[in-house]
């Protein structure tokens, strides 16, 4: 969703934008080329793509810096370069193109490979790990939770009773055994199950509202947050985040005047979330799952009682 992202960030104010999910920096270059009023601070927990993206924004010297750190470290980050604040966030959440397409990676069931996951390759929790180790119960809590996938009992079982399962397409194997032949007919059945243990092995849905409260807290007035979610867990966590900052958290009945002195510090740009238009689902059908939602700060002279 390049041009719906450009879009929303071409009216901020001169100052740091952070692109929290840098990867290979596609985002942050065309971001750059774009919009000559901002810095770009790139964050990312992946050290292939931290190189990848300090090699892209080369050209961009004096503008452009490249950290390895987790977008939960936005405050640090940003003290890092000098600054209090940003005029922009951008969080394009998930796996990369590249860490995807990477079969030793072990996140695609596209290849067989061992069971990794790992975004930060230096952390020790891996899939494999989880897979080994995990109690069926627990596995089926996993993948319920974090995959929505209504079979998660029978796929935990299977799983259990298929131990040791190494690889990536060991693990496929086992999962498109356990589910009917109806399922296997509707798309990979695995893919909800790789879906919640990366999720875990990399604590996605812990890191995130703790990014998102702070990327809040460091918008300046008339900067702008924009995150793409690509999972339903994450796309209500940044809903969640989004509502509660433009009401103040007002308790107030829908309606009624507010008296409980909430103070909005946000509005929401859209009501509900963007979808990719019809052309980048043609030329891209991974964004098929992308939801976009994007929030303003207000002055000082806005953030008053509702």
């Amino acid at each position: 969703m390049l041009d719906e992202v450009l879009d929303l960030f071409r009216p901020v104010p001169a100052g740091w934008l952070v692109d929290a999910t840098v990867g290979g920096a596609g985002h942050a270059r065309a971001l750059l080329e774009a919009l000559p009023q901002i810095r770009l601070l790139g964050l990312d927990r992946d050290d292939e793509a931290v190189a990848a993206a300090g090699a892209a924004l080369a050209g961009f010297a004096g503008r452009a810096a490249v950290l390895r750190a987790r977008f939960d470290e936005i405050g640090d980050s940003l003290a890092h370069v000098g600054a209090e604040g940003a005029v922009g966030f951008l969080f394009d959440l998930g796996v990369s193109s590249h860490q995807f397409d990477t079969p030793e990676r072990g996140f695609s069931y596209r290849f067989d490979a061992p069971l990794d996951m790992r975004m930060d390759r230096s952390q020790g929790l891996t899939a494999a790990d989880i897979v080994a180790t995990w109690e069926e119960r627990r596995l089926a809590g996993l993948f319920a939770r974090h995959g929505e996938e209504r079979f998660a009992r029978r796929i935990a079982a299977a799983v259990v009773a298929a131990r040791p399962v190494l690889t990536t397409g060991r693990l496929a194997e086992v999962v498109a055994g356990a589910v009917p032949a109806a399922v296997r007919r509707r798309g990979h059945p695995a893919k909800r199950v790789f879906q919640a243990l990366r999720v875990e092995v990399n604590s996605e849905l812990d890191v995130l509202p703790v990014a998102l409260d702070a990327a809040l807290e460091r918008l300046l007035p008339g900067g702008r947050a924009v995150v793409i979610a690509y999972h339903s867990g994450e796309d209500r966590l940044v809903k969640e985040r989004f509502v509660r900052a433009s009401t103040g958290g007002c308790t107030c009945p829908p309606g009624l005047p507010c008296v409980c002195g909430a103070i909005p510090t946000v509005r929401l740009l859209k009501r509900g979330s963007r979808k990719p238009a019809p052309a980048e689902l043609a030329t891209n059908p991974r964004s098929e799952s992308a939801r976009l939602r994007a929030v303003e700060a207000l002055t000082p002279d806005e953030r008053r009682p509702r």
